[in-house]
């Protein structure tokens, strides 16, 4: 297939590369020049399980220059969807399909008002990505699995396709009939681990080493799973801890959630689509949120104090 990977950071470069090395005409889209050039150099450095390896892959700073693809996979910032789909004109046509893998809720609904709800389709994934350097990426996708589907739970032609596409490249893909259970099933992942991560500064080895933190983030997911049940929402299991043992496992010790990057780079998290989403929803159906709340105002306050600096 010829894909865009729109917001190619390190789990953008994970899925983005894997496809690559399969076979598929991948360019991977990114605004930081240094990561772009790194990979114009020299590929796109990927260490995993097994070792580092590298693919051969296209980026580019920009759409401007680029033909229409078949699959845009969108993995920019919650907060830049909009800006993002704009900008990526060039890449769509009648036949391309967009696909959100971010974080959180609400992306599909932006994206299909830039591009039209019947080009949409939705996704969740467990792949992981650190970045170590430009061009040179931890790749976290042996075991995880991506889940897709269209937004009114039909089984379409296209969407087994880009699961076969997926697949092919090593990447576990279902496709799911209940996408909005698969979002929140997602949703509890990173409400387990993402603020905590933030907030403490910890990767994934001492972060659960810590059972006080173990605690915080399974009471943290048990107020989305009774969100998700006041609202109706389907989730394939209402076990907390489980969500806090899936995020890690097939992870390196040293791996960071995308909060706690993001905050190591100076910039602003996606708080306000996950722990900050639970919020929302539990204030529309009145059920109560505080572990969530105060995580939410803590990430809030390490943003400012780092921004500060």
């Amino acid at each position: 297939m010829k894909i865009a990977v729109l917001g190619a950071g390190a789990l953008g470069c994970a899925i983005g590369g894997a496809l690559a090395e399969a076979g598929n005409d991948v360019v991977l889209i990114n605004r930081n020049r240094a990561h772009v050039e790194a990979i114009r150099a020299g590929g796109l450095r990927m260490r995993g399980p097994a070792g580092e390896r590298r693919a051969a892959v296209r980026a580019e700073l920009d759409c401007g220059s680029l033909a229409l693809v078949e699959l845009v996979i969108v993995l920019v910032k919650s907060f830049h969807t909009q800006e993002a789909i704009r900008a990526a004109t060039p890449l769509i046509g009648a036949e391309t399909v967009v696909l959100s893998l971010q974080n959180g809720l609400g992306h599909e609904d932006i994206l299909a008002d830039a591009v039209g709800r019947a080009r949409v389709v939705a996704g969740k994934t467990y792949v992981g990505g650190v970045m170590l350097a430009p061009g040179h990426i931890i790749s976290g996708t042996e075991g995880k699995e991506t889940l897709i589907g269209e937004l009114d739970g039909s089984d379409s032609a296209r969407i087994r396709r880009i699961a076969a596409t997926f697949e092919a490249a090593g990447l576990r893909t279902t496709v799911s009939t209940t996408i909005m259970g698969t979002i929140w099933d997602k949703l509890l992942i990173n409400v387990a681990t993402g603020a905590v991560s933030g907030i403490t500064g910890l990767p994934y080895g001492p972060l659960y080493a810590i059972p006080e933190i173990e605690a915080t983030a399974v009471a943290a997911v048990q107020e989305a799973i009774d969100v998700a049940r006041a609202s109706g929402v389907a989730l394939s299991s209402t076990d907390p801890r489980a969500a806090w043992t899936k995020a890690a496992a097939g992870l390196p010790e040293d791996f960071k959630t995308s909060m706690l990057q993001s905050l190591e780079k100076g910039s602003i998290t996606e708080i306000d689509f996950i722990n900050g989403a639970v919020v929302r929803w539990g204030q529309r159906c009145g059920v109560p949120t505080p572990v969530n709340a105060t995580l939410v105002a803590c990430i809030k306050g390490v943003e400012r104090a780092r921004l500060a600096r």
